[in-house]
Parts: C-alpha cells; sequence; structure tokens
C-alpha cells in the first residue's frame, strides 16, 4: 500500500532543502519507489509531501539516505506520515 510522507520545516530555508535534495537526488532524479514530490515554501518554512509505493521503500530510504542529508542540512524536523487510501489522477 502507498505511504505519504508530509515534512513541514519551520524554520527551514530553501537552501536546507536544496543542500538535502541534492545530497539524496542529485540532478533532480528520484530515489526507486518515490512516486511523486512537490515542494516549496511555506509560511513557517519549508514543506515537502511526497507519494512512496510501501512503508517498507520508505523506511529504507529514510535509513540509508534521508536521515543523513537531514542532519548534513541542519534540518532537525522529521516527517509525518499516513497510509494512502486514495489517489486521483488526471
Amino acid at each position: 500500500m502507498a505511504v505519504g510522507l508530509i515534512f513541514e520545516g519551520v524554520g527551514v530555508s530553501q537552501s536546507q532543502y536544496d543542500q538535502a535534495r541534492n545530497e539524496i537526488m542529485p540532478d533532480n532524479q528520484m530515489p526507486p519507489g518515490m512516486l511523486y514530490h512537490a515542494a516549496g515554501p511555506s509560511e513557517n518554512g519549508f514543506c515537502v509531501i511526497e507519494m512512496w509505493e510501501s512503508q517498507e521503500v520508505l523506511d529504507q530510504f529514510f535509513r540509508e539516505k534521508l536521515g543523513q542529508a537531514l542532519q548534513n542540512a541542519k534540518i532537525d524536523a522529521g516527517p509525518t506520515f499516513f497510509q494512502v487510501v486514495n489517489i486521483m489522477e488526471p
């Protein structure tokens, strides 16, 4: 079952986001298992929304890449995860 990720990075700047993204997704290439990625500035910092094929794939990505990239970019906020029950596409 697909899994969603929402990251509300209060106080996170675009340069911090760019640093982490460049480390884990060079050339803006999505890693295996990622279905969708959207990010942008929010009222309080930076917001990221992602969809993943499964919890297992997301957990592996977090362990192997994302956790370290967040530390390297000095981002101490973590994401919220949810089970996806509906996806609508055009």
